[in-house]
């Protein structure tokens, strides 16, 4: 990796130094701007034009910057949700981290499936305390690279990171990661299209964490893994006793039909919605 370069390579992971990339200048004035935005319906159009117009200047620059509570390197070239934490933090899921603030105590035990570079596993360690137990769970090397990074970067000493994929068994399988980078899903099926990279990764049953980490309860079990919900949460609920299903259930999907037969799914389980819109939701068990 070239440490002489003002910005990032695509597909290339940069571990320097934390405040290499501090922004200044003008680019500074413009996160001062968008951030400072307001939440009405004007604001928040300035701040995402500014922020679309700034990303795409941006080119292969990362950014050394505090958001959520947390120190994190962000690349806003390739990543929508780093640019929403980088420019516009305020508007992140405002409504769904005032009621996991609300929901965990300071000594949460809260899995991040599908945890990408840390963004909510850094916000749950920065609004718990010491006792806290955060696992961040990420099945893809580079992103994995990351949160392992951003995770480094702060004091906190709440949140382990783990490289591999949850799924209904134990061993392998193989993940294969499309552009933008970031993007997976387990290869198969007739539609397959060819694809940059594919990668043979670690599987885990969400039963066999539980019982490796030694957990005696779940206060916050968060999924983001385009469509494998089910896959996870049901040989998980045959297996273990009621007193390790997870308190609440926080799921963000891809498409409304995704999130649609899931709401309907864990309302069969006895979980309420304290928080649902058309693909994020947060369910609290009755």
């Amino acid at each position: 990796m070239r440490s002489d370069i003002s910005k990032t390579q695509a597909g290339e992971n940069d571990l320097s130094h934390f405040g290499r990339y501090a922004p200044q200048g003008a680019l500074a004035h413009l996160l001062n701007l968008t951030r400072g935005a307001s939440p009405s319906w004007a604001g928040r159009k300035g701040a995402f034009l500014v922020r679309s117009v700034a990303a795409r200047a941006m080119k292969g620059r990362a950014l050394d910057v505090e958001a959520l509570g947390a120190r994190m390197r962000l690349y806003p070239y390739d990543s929508l949700r780093d640019q929403w934490l980088l420019f516009t933090p305020q508007y992140f899921d405002p409504a769904e981290r005032r009621c996991l603030e609300a929901c965990m105590p300071q000594d949460a035990v809260f899995i991040d499936i599908g945890a990408g570079f840390g963004g909510y596993s850094l916000f749950a360690a920065a609004a718990t305390g010491a006792a806290a137990r955060i696992l961040a769970i990420e099945p893809n090397p580079e992103t994995f690279e990351r949160l392992v990074f951003n995770i480094g970067q702060n004091s906190f000493a709440t949140v382990k990171a783990l490289a591999c994929a949850i799924a209904d068994h134990d061993g392998e399988m193989l993940l294969i990661i499309d552009p933008p980078r970031g993007a997976f899903r387990v290869a198969g099926g007739a539609k397959e299209r060819l694809l940059e990279e594919r990668v043979k990764i670690p599987t885990k049953s969400l039963a066999t964490l539980v019982w490796e980490e030694k957990l005696d309860r779940i206060d916050v079990l968060r999924l983001d893994v385009g469509g494998a919900e089910n896959l996870i949460l049901d040989p998980f609920l045959r297996a273990v006793p009621e007193t390790l299903w997870p308190r609440f259930l926080f799921a963000e999907f891809a498409s409304d039909q995704l999130a649609e037969e899931f709401w309907e799914r864990v309302a069969a389980l006895h979980y309420r919605p304290l928080l649902k819109s058309a693909r994020k939701g947060i369910f609290e068990r009755c």
